[in-house]
C-alpha cells in the first residue's frame, strides 16, 4: 500500500478519519499506513494525529489507549491484564480488604501505649518479686524506652511529639484526679498544716536554694557561665524541685508504714506539683519581660497566693455542684462516674482558663 495515500484507521464511531483519528499499533512494518511503530507521549485527548502529509505525528496518550502494557480506562481496548484508573473513568471497584493507617494513626498509637502500660503493670504484679527489687515507676520508664526505641527503629516519618499543652490539658488532669479521689480525706485534713509547711515553704526553700547556689557557681570565672542569669537559675530550680515520690509511696504501701507518715509524703507530693507549676509559670512570665522591677516581684508573690487560693475556691464550687447533681442520680447510677470525671475536668479547665491552679482545683 502506498504510504502517501494511506488513510489511518479508526474504531467504528471514533473520531473523523481525516482529522487524525488513528489506531497506533507497535511493531507494524509500514510507517506510512498508520500501523507503524509510534512515539508515545502524554496528551489529554488520548488519540494520536497525523500531519498533512499523512505521516504520523508523535502519538499522544494519557491513558495508555489500549497499547500493550498500557492501562485500560474503560474503552474496552486495553490488554486483558490492564488496570482501571478510577479517577479518569469514574468507575470504582469494591475492595474486599484495605488498610488506612494514617486515618487512625494518632488514636491507635495512643491506645496501644496505654494498653502496653496496662499489660506491663499486670505483668509486674504477676511476678511479685520484680517490683520488690525495682520500683514500678522505673519499670514503666523501661517499657517507655523500649517503645521509643521501636518507634525510632521503624523510622516513622511523623513520630509522636509531646508538648506542654498535651501534658497539661490531657495527661495531668487524670493523674491528679486519681491522686485526689483515692486520697484518705480525714488524715489529710487533720495534718493539713504540716502538709502545707512541707509543700509551700519547703518547695520555696528548695527552689531558692538550688537557684541561688547554681547562680553562685555560675559566677566562678573558671566555669565560663557568667552569661546565665539568676532568673534562668531559679527557673531551672523549679524543674529540679518538682520531685514526685511515686516510688517512695509504692514502697510505703507495700511496707504498710505509719498512716501519718504516708499522708504527709502523699499530701506534700500532691500540693508540691501545684506550687511548682505556679512558680514555673511565674518565672516564665518574668523571662518574657524586658525588665523586672520591685513592683513586678511583689505582684508575682501576690499572684502566687491568689493562684493557690483561687484554685481552692474553683474546686469547692464544682465540688458542691457535683454533690447537688448526684442527688438526682439514684435511679441512673451508671452516669455517676461520668459526672465525677466531667466536673473534675471542668474544674481543672476553668482554673487554667482563669490562670489559677488547676491541680489544686
Amino acid at each position: 500500500m502506498d504510504g502517501s495515500n494511506a488513510t489511518p484507521w479508526g474504531p467504528p464511531g471514533g473520531l473523523d478519519q481525516g482529522s487524525g483519528g488513528f489506531w497506533g499499533l507497535q511493531g507494524g512494518p509500514d510507517s506510512g499506513s498508520g500501523w507503524g511503530p509510534q512515539e508515545i507521549q502524554t496528551s489529554s485527548s488520548g488519540w494520536g494525529s497525523l500531519d498533512n502529509s499523512g505521516s504520523e505525528r508523535d502519538f499522544n496518550c494519557n491513558s495508555g489507549c489500549g497499547l500493550p502494557g498500557g492501562q485500560d480506562h474503560g474503552s474496552g481496548w486495553g490488554p486483558s491484564d490492564s488496570t482501571t484508573d478510577a479517577k479518569s473513568s469514574g468507575i470504582t471497584h469494591p475492595l474486599f480488604f484495605s488498610l488506612d493507617y494514617q486515618h487512625v494513626q494518632v488514636p491507635f498509637e495512643i491506645t496501644l501505649w496505654i494498653m502496653l502500660a496496662s499489660l506491663a503493670k499486670i505483668g509486674f504484679h504477676l511476678y511479685s518479686k520484680l517490683p520488690s527489687v525495682v520500683p514500678e515507676s522505673c519499670l514503666l520508664i523501661f517499657v517507655g524506652l523500649i517503645m521509643g526505641g521501636i518507634i525510632y527503629g521503624l523510622n516513622d516519618k511523623s513520630p509522636p511529639i509531646m508538648d506542654s499543652d498535651i501534658f497539661f490539658l490531657y495527661l495531668l488532669p487524670p493523674i491528679v484526679l486519681d491522686a485526689g479521689y483515692f486520697m484518705p480525706s480525714r488524715p489529710f485534713f487533720e495534718n493539713i498544716g504540716t502538709i502545707l509547711l512541707y509543700a509551700v515553704v519547703g518547695t520555696l526553700w528548695n527552689v531558692l536554694g538550688i537557684g541561688l547556689s547554681l547562680y553562685g557557681i555560675c559566677q566562678v570565672e573558671y566555669f565560663s557561665l557568667r552569661d546565665v542569669s539568676l532568673l534562668h537559675n531559679l527557673w531551672f530550680g523549679t524543674l529540679i524541685a518538682a520531685v514526685d515520690p511515686v516510688a517512695v509511696l509504692s514502697v510505703f504501701a507495700e511496707m504498710h508504714v505509719n498512716e501519718k507518715l504516708h499522708i504527709l509524703v502523699f499530701g506534700e507530693s500532691l500540693l508540691n506539683d501545684a506550687v511548682i507549676v505556679v512558680l514555673y509559670k511565674l518565672f516564665q512570665s518574668f523571662n518574657e519581660m524586658s525588665s523586672i522591677t520591685t513592683v513586678d516581684i511583689l505582684a508575682g508573690m501576690g499572684k502566687f497566693f491568689v493562684v493557690g487560693i483561687g484554685g481552692v475556691f474553683i474546686g469547692l464550687l464544682f465540688g458542691m455542684v457535683a454533690a447537688f447533681t448526684t442527688r438526682f442520680t439514684k435511679a441512673i447510677r451508671v452516669i455517676e462516674p461520668l459526672f465525677v470525671f466531667l466536673y473534675s475536668y471542668l474544674s481543672y479547665l476553668t482554673a487554667e482558663m482563669s490562670h489559677l491552679s488547676g491541680i489544686v482545683a
